[in-house]
């Protein structure tokens, strides 16, 4: 009894040992595994970059060529920091006019996430530009709090921070030399007298925007007035004349609902106020550039693009409606023509009132037409000539969803939007859109022509 009882023993110690060395092995092979790789960094990180710099864009009534120059400059610095890790950015940066010259690379950390450091970049380069960067302090520390969630090391999360930190003061460097803080040293610009000139418009009568956008550098063009349109129909009081007939063709615009949803759609004026009795209230309207930046990411999301390519979407997407603004807003002050409203107050109707609010800057070319055209040759290079999707930029400002069925129908669209407006002559149009076609045509031949444009 008692050698059964010892076998009986026996043989629970060595189950015992078993189940010991069972949860050793276990362990000991859970401590030498690979530690669990972290989740990557998704493109909506870079759309919401834009979509919080769009935020403070009108929370500070940012006029639309300025946003340009905002989202322009913090896409290239998220561009830039992938260049490090990407070599088809650093060959697309190379053909920007004096980047070479101006931004220099700085030594990488040994131990790094790219993609984190370009949403820092992008992030520190829009704190410093826009005036109410520093309302993105509290982005920066969600963002960082995702990445940590995401697996990453503090220390790897640190560390990438600070070197986007670091190519973004090569971005501001780039930045600070393109001629603007000259432009306020400029004389004030003051209407001209001369029948047919643009003057200050109601409700706001604002001083006019930017006179001097066309001085900066451009990205890709050789100069603004690379692409000058041809004249604008001359002024004439004669019934008989292209002009008189095309404001009459304002006036006369019948406006279905249809045609006021599309000009609603694309108002896009940050100027635009509510008249409250003896108050006017500030609208809160996001620029056309910005629409256009959120149609750029609707559509890397609907293809499921990558982190880096979405990048440089984003990035060619703003540098280009930085040029387009430059090109347009030199027309703009060379013709200095009379808004529509003006001139059919005075001939025709002094209680006319447009659809939407002049916004305050001449006329001719439609900016709308100009940067909305290359915006689209931009998008159908990335996309393709059909690539439908449905538009929800407008959803947070209580507009309705459209859906196009490519990028040029909501280009044209755009366009015509300023005509249902009222706020634009359709020559002002048509030729905003063929500026808008060379602008964003010599954009994509520049940087992707087998034959490049040095």
């Amino acid at each position: 009894m008692k050698c059964k009882n010892n076998s009986m023993e026996n043989r629970r110690k060595s189950a015992w040992k078993g189940i010991v060395l069972g949860s050793l092995l276990v362990l000991v092979s859970i401590s030498c595994a690979e530690p669990k790789a972290p989740q990557p960094i998704q493109n909506d990180e870079i759309a919401n970059v834009i979509s919080q710099m769009t935020d403070i864009m009108i929370h500070d009534v940012t006029n639309p060529p300025l946003a340009a120059k905002f989202f322009a400059y913090a896409s290239l610095a998220g561009m830039e920091a992938l260049s490090y890790q990407e070599d088809s950015l650093s060959l697309l940066s190379q053909k920007i006019n004096g980047y070479s010259a101006t931004v220099n690379k700085i030594k990488q950390p040994e131990k790094y996430e790219h993609r984190i450091s370009a949403v820092f970049a992008m992030l520190h380069t829009a704190k410093k530009m826009q005036p109410s960067g520093s309302l993105l302090e509290v982005y920066e520390d969600e963002f960082a709090k995702r990445c940590l969630a995401l697996g990453f090391d503090q220390k790897i999360i640190d560390q990438s921070k600070a070197f986007g930190i670091e190519v973004s003061g090569e971005i501001l460097k780039y930045a600070a030399t393109d001629n603007y803080n000259k432009t306020s040293g400029f004389p004030k610009y003051t209407p001209l007298a001369a029948e047919g000139s643009w003057y200050p418009t109601p409700p706001g009568f604002f001083a006019p925007v930017e006179p001097y956008f066309n001085t900066l550098r451009p990205f890709f063009l050789d100069s603004a007035s690379q692409f000058k349109p041809i004249s604008p129909a001359r002024f004439s009081t004669d019934k008989n004349s292209p002009f008189y007939k095309m404001m009459e063709e304002v006036y006369q615009v019948e406006l279905t609902e249809e045609k006021k949803l599309v000009a609603a759609f694309w108002d896009c004026n940050p100027f635009a106020l509510e008249e409250n009795g003896h108050l006017m209230i500030g609208m809160k309207k996001i620029s056309p550039g910005a629409h256009w930046m959120g149609i750029g990411n609707i559509a890397c999301k609907v293809n499921q693009v990558g982190f880096d390519k979405a990048m440089e979407i984003n990035g060619v997407l703003a540098m280009s409606l930085h040029d387009a603004f430059m090109g347009c807003w030199d027309e703009k002050y060379r013709s200095n023509r009379i808004r529509p409203e003006t001139i059919i107050r005075k001939l025709i109707d002094p209680n006319y009132k447009p659809l939407l609010q002049t916004p305050p800057f001449p006329e001719y070319l439609s900016g709308h037409s100009v940067v909305s055209t290359a915006s689209a040759v931009v998008l159908t290079h990335y996309f393709g000539e059909n690539f439908a999707y449905t538009d929800t930029v407008e959803v947070k400002f209580g507009l309705p969803t459209r859906d196009f069925e490519g990028f040029h129908q909501a280009a044209e669209e755009a366009a015509i939007s300023r005509l249902y407006g009222g706020i634009h002559f359709m020559d002002a149009i048509t030729e905003g859109q063929k500026q808008g076609r060379e602008i964003g045509s010599w954009t994509i031949d520049k940087l992707f022509s087998p034959l490049s444009k040095n």
